[in-house]
Parts: C-alpha cells; sequence; structure tokens
C-alpha cells in the first residue's frame, strides 16, 4: 500500500482530486486528521509537477467530517528549471478546508555527512505498543501503527510535569517506503506531544503543518522524535523530526496547536 492507496485518492481531472474522509483518515472527534489533507496534497502535486516535495505547508481553515467528499485541486504557480512553486486547496460541500503551499523539485549539492543525529532508542520490535483509549477505534490510530520508543503510555499520566522530548516508531502497515505525504501524516503526530510534559492527556488540534524533506530511503518503521516548545494562553508549537532505522534524516515537521486538556467522556 502506497500513500494514494492509504487516501483512497483518486484523480478526475488534469488538476482536480477526490477522496472519501474514511474512519481511518479521521480524528477520534470524526473529521479529517490534519496530516492526511496536507498528505493528499502532497500525492496530487507531486502527480501534477512531476516533481519530489521539498517542503509544504498546510493552513487549516475549517472541518471535514467523516462521510463526506473532499476535493483537492492543484495549481502550478511558477515552474522553474529545478524548483517548481505550487499551492493545493481542499474543499468540501463548498467550503475551504485547508490550502497548502509548496515546493518541489530537486538539485546536486549535498552535504557528505549529517549534522544531525537519531537519538539512541531501542528498536521498534523491544518498544511497547502505544495503546490508545477505546473511544478513539473508529480513527486513524487504528490504522497506523505506533510504539513508544521514548516517554510515558497514557495510562501512565498521572499529573506528573514530565520531560518535553518524546519518541513514536510509527509506520502504514504494508507501506515499506517513505514519501513525503506519509511523512506529513507521521508529522501531525507533534499535536499529541504536550501530554508528555504536561502529565495529562492533551488533545491538540493543528493550526498549521508544515514539513521539510531531507532524504527519503526505504524504511518500514520511522521514528518521530518530537520537541514541544511552548505552551501560553492554550496555542503551542513543537517540532519533529522523522528518522529511518538505519538513522537517515527523512524529514523535520513543525506545527502550531490548538491545546486542551482531554477530559473523559462522563458514564
Amino acid at each position: 500500500m502506497n500513500a494514494q492507496e492509504f487516501l483512497g485518492l483518486e484523480r478526475v481531472a488534469e488538476n482536480e482530486w477526490r477522496f472519501e474522509v474514511s474512519p481511518r483518515l479521521a480524528t477520534p472527534a470524526r473529521f479529517l486528521f490534519g496530516g492526511c489533507g496536507l498528505a493528499s496534497a502532497l500525492v496530487a502535486l507531486e502527480v501534477a509537477s512531476g516533481r519530489p516535495t521539498i517542503w509544504a505547508t498546510a493552513q487549516y481553515l475549517s472541518y471535514a467530517m467523516i462521510d463526506t467528499t473532499m476535493t483537492v485541486t492543484t495549481d502550478l504557480a511558477v515552474v522553474g528549471g529545478h524548483v517548481t512553486q505550487a499551492r493545493a486547496v481542499a474543499t468540501c460541500e463548498g467550503r475551504e478546508i485547508l490550502t497548502v503551499n509548496a515546493a518541489l523539485g530537486t538539485g546536486e549539492l549535498s552535504s557528505p555527512t549529517p549534522w544531525v543525529t537519531m537519538p539512541d532508542v531501542p528498536s521498534p520490535d523491544e518498544c511497547p505498543v502505544r495503546v490508545m483509549p477505546t473511544r478513539f477505534d473508529t480513527s486513524i490510530f487504528n490504522y497506523v501503527e505506533t510504539r513508544i520508543a521514548i516517554g510515558r503510555p497514557l495510562e501512565e499520566l498521572d499529573g506528573t510535569i514530565g520531560e518535553p522530548v518524546s519518541a513514536l516508531w510509527a509506520r502504514v502497515p504494508g507501506h515499506l517506503e517513505p514519501s513525503a505525504a506519509t511523512l506529513a501524516i507521521f508529522g501531525d503526530f507533534v499535536s499529541g506531544g504536550f501530554s508528555q510534559p504536561m502529565g495529562r492527556f492533551v488533545r491538540g488540534r493543528s493550526l498549521d503543518n508544515t514539513i521539510r524533506i531531507a532524504s527519503l530511503v526505504p524504511s518500514e518503521w520511522v521514528l518521530c522524535e518530537i520537541h514541544m516548545h511552548a505552551l501560553s494562553a492554550g496555542f503551542g508549537q513543537g517540532t519533529a523530526f522523522m528518522w529511518s532505522r538505519n538513522g537517515t534524516l527523512l524529514a523535520t515537521a513543525s506545527q502550531s496547536i490548538v491545546a486542551k486538556i482531554w477530559e473523559a467522556p462522563s458514564s
């Protein structure tokens, strides 16, 4: 399964794509998971431009609920010799849900050595599965497998202040080669990173989601190393480094997030 298949994205015109907001693309609140929205735009823009993603950012404007249809329209604003500057707009039932701006292309200059290094963590097989609450069962968390490499399980969040750095191994079962679209989905895990330093289950809603691609190499598992920076007046920021199993930096992601304590529903 590749990212386009996971999203259920179909091309219906030269610059237009569509997909259904199914439970596997949704948040526990039953609307489109932000990373899936950005991922759909990246698939469409890469096909339209014939070039790989360098950088992309999404601004989230509204919600698309489960069982609705999303339309993604692409516009190649400037096509240069090495870089295409482009945008995509995703709409649902006449409403603009998100806008994506992106640069796509390739160059020649590369560094002979990495400038950042992957943290020393156990392999995915040695890390515990991240167990989500049952109320999350009809959401993307049932379709993306995650294991805790750094941090506390959700059931151990007792209000004790923790560290701002956490890490998750993540994979889409059957998807062996990371793409910009897949990494955009994993990058949206930043919005859940507040729970570790706060010591409580914090719900994060993305205002934006930016991804920068470093190097795409085959790796079934991706390590998402999440750094939370600040939380003030209900808004916070964080970043993620995404690594292959052999320590190659695949991408970085960053987000601005609306954060609230997630209260358990009363029985």
